[in-house]
């Protein structure tokens, strides 16, 4: 029996795994980084070991570190949770000779399927090994990993080296494993995934599937199960080739096989020997924890006689700190208050006041709703997204509620390229334009030396604030009978709340401000100030860092005085895993350039300056 546990992971998954290992009265043991040093995950632990260093390849990666973590904290098993090392074969046989039990697949397991080029020629496909024009367009892929990262699409055989490499430095980052390969891309058809549970005495059950079509750079933000849409005799279909797969290398454990499904028919993608993001829908669905099945398998006992039955509807959407409509720019900062009402499932490694860093995945939790009909999860989990409180870093959760509430999702017709068709339409900015008034009056009550309004008439007062990427300027007085402001009443008004009036209609705006970004509600402000800074400004043709990340790579023989050409690549900055190119804005000459490759820069940096031509 495991009595204690040390997870070589960090962030929610970590968080969702020492729950169960609590419920099973098993004790816990995180590992840390020095960016981590004040993480929920390791503050939820019964004990966390230190990993001295800030990037993924200095701790998450060392697996002779994390085994030595476990030693001394006296844990006798190890989860890997997902990413990281999760599907490395060589660290699932550190963990068994070190004498600790390995609370996932066998590593032989690992080996044949962990690797995309050895999980496809294992079920018959061979991936192409030389591309040409005909092929086009095909998907760069990381052999050693998933989530997204070392994934491209190349569509011009002129772009598939630079993409090639790309990948390869992504994929390195990630997961200690920079092999990459390439494969036909299968344009606009659906992401379908069979979830397996196996045992060591020879029982494999599929337990359902689940579509995670609507993906962003080839990571997935909301998924569902069962997968809608499909005949009985595809998911029979699926289901039995996801079996096959796992019987053909003795699987045990939890595991996931991906498909890619269009005009009716299956093409095997991976297998993913670990947990899956998207695993509390399965949860949901058919009353398990995977994790405490999981546990269960490791210490050698059988799956129960009778597989679990499916009930109802699941669908996860995952919130990030990023902002869509900046090519996905992930966000970083303080999350200075996360709450999600209604009957949802919250899976999320951060608390209240805690930092998003810069070094890991941006996502800061999973909200999952279960119902009895698929309507009526999508219903329920859009309106908890809609009323969450999110004060902080901008984040994808006005993206998620709208594609939730889109027609081709609401009527299950959506597929891979549904960002690709809708995002335009998705990111289109709809705040509430009451809100920069809430915030001015508040404000101005916080600032009254009375702490209330003056009886007694006065100026017009204005306030100017950034929502939305736009300016906004507000006016308002005070009067005799109290506060008047152009076609709204002014109901009550203090720090806090206020309330207003609009066409009959009365609505209350909660106000909490930190610093200079004011959260009315769901939107977030920032208070300008009465005079734009001059020193703030900068020349046409600037580059400025729009993340806080490192400088991984200048274009070659890139310099002041080069000329280039409008959207080619210039640099390449590393953030939270992901490698984010800067193009040139337009076709001119480079005049000036700010960075080398390692540097360090913080969001709004200047990088360099193209001058277009005349």
């Amino acid at each position: 029996m495991i009595t204690s546990m040390l997870v070589a992971n960090r962030g929610e998954i970590a968080c969702r795994i020492f729950r169960t290992c609590h419920d099973l009265g098993i004790r816990t043991v995180a590992v840390r980084s020095d960016a981590d040093a004040n993480a929920l995950h390791a503050r939820v632990a019964d004990a966390s070991v230190r990993l001295a260093g800030e990037t993924p390849a200095d701790t998450y990666l060392r697996g002779d570190l994390i085994i030595e973590a476990a030693l001394a904290a006296g844990a006798d098993a190890v989860h890997p949770g997902y990413g990281f090392l999760s599907e490395n074969a060589g660290f699932a046989r550190a963990v068994e000779a070190a004498g600790l039990v390995w609370v996932g697949p066998p590593p032989s397991a690992i080996e044949a399927m962990a690797s995309k080029t050895r999980a496809k020629q294992l079920m018959g496909i061979r991936p192409l090994t030389e591309v040409t024009e005909a092929d086009l367009p095909v998907l760069v892929k990381a052999a050693a990993g998933g989530g997204g990262r070392g994934m491209r699409v190349v569509r011009r055989l002129a772009d598939l080296d630079a993409e090639l490499a790309a990948a390869r430095a992504e994929a390195a980052s990630a997961f200690g494993d920079g092999e990459v390969f390439t494969e036909p891309y299968v344009e606009n058809g659906r992401h379908v995934e069979v979830q397996i549970l196996a045992d060591s005495h020879g029982t494999v059950r599929a337990l359902g599937t689940r579509d995670c079509s609507l993906q962003r750079r080839h990571q997935k933000v909301i998924e569902e199960a069962p997968a809608p849409g499909l005949s009985g005799a595809l998911e029979d279909e699926l289901c039995a080739l996801a079996v096959r797969a796992a019987r053909a290398v003795d699987y045990a454990g939890a595991g996931t096989v991906e498909f890619l499904v269009a005009d009716g028919r299956a093409h095997f993608l991976e297998m993913n020997t670990r947990l899956q993001v998207e695993h509390p829908v399965t949860e949901a669905v058919f009353g398990v924890d995977l994790v405490a099945e999981q546990i269960r398998i490791a210490e050698g006992r059988p799956l129960a006689a009778e597989p679990p039955r499916a009930r109802g509807h699941a669908v996860e959407a995952r919130l990030y700190a990023e902002d869509p409509s900046r090519d996905w720019a992930p966000q970083t900062g303080t999350l200075h208050r996360l709450r999600v009402p209604g009957q949802v499932r919250l899976d999320t490694g951060y608390t209240d006041g805690d930092e998003i860093g810069v070094h890991y995945d941006p996502m800061l939790a999973k909200v999952v709703a279960h119902a009895p009909t698929r309507a009526e999860a999508v219903r329920v989990l859009a309106a908890a997204l809609e009323r969450a409180v999110l004060h902080g870093p901008v984040t994808n959760r006005d993206l998620l509620v709208r594609s939730l509430r889109h027609p081709e999702f609401t009527t299950a017709r959506m597929d891979t390229g549904f960002y690709g068709r809708h995002l335009p339409g998705l990111i289109q900015p709809s705040p509430d334009p009451h809100a920069p008034l809430a915030a001015a009056l508040a404000d101005a009550h916080g600032l009254s030396r009375f702490g209330g309004w003056r009886n007694v008439p006065a100026q017009p007062q204005a306030k100017r604030y950034l929502m939305a990427g736009e300016e906004h300027e507000v006016r308002y007085r005070h009067t005799r009978q109290g506060l008047e402001a152009d076609g709204v009443r002014v109901v009550h008004a203090d720090s806090g709340l206020v309330v207003l009036e609009a066409d009959g209609v009365e609505r209350k705006y909660e106000v909490t401000r930190y610093g200079e970004q004011v959260c009315v509600n769901a939107t977030a402000l920032t208070a300008l100030p009465r005079f734009p800074d001059p020193a703030a400004q900068h020349a046409p043709g600037s580059l400025l860092a729009p993340m806080p990340g490192t400088v991984v790579r200048v274009a070659d023989g890139l310099a002041a005085g080069v000329p280039v050409k409008a959207g080619e690549p210039l640099l390449w900055l590393e953030a939270m895993k992901m490698q984010h190119r800067i193009t040139a804005p337009v076709t001119g000459t480079l005049t000036d350039l700010r960075v080398v490759p390692g540097q360090q820069v913080e969001p709004g940096s200047l990088l360099a300056v193209v001058t277009e031509t005349s």
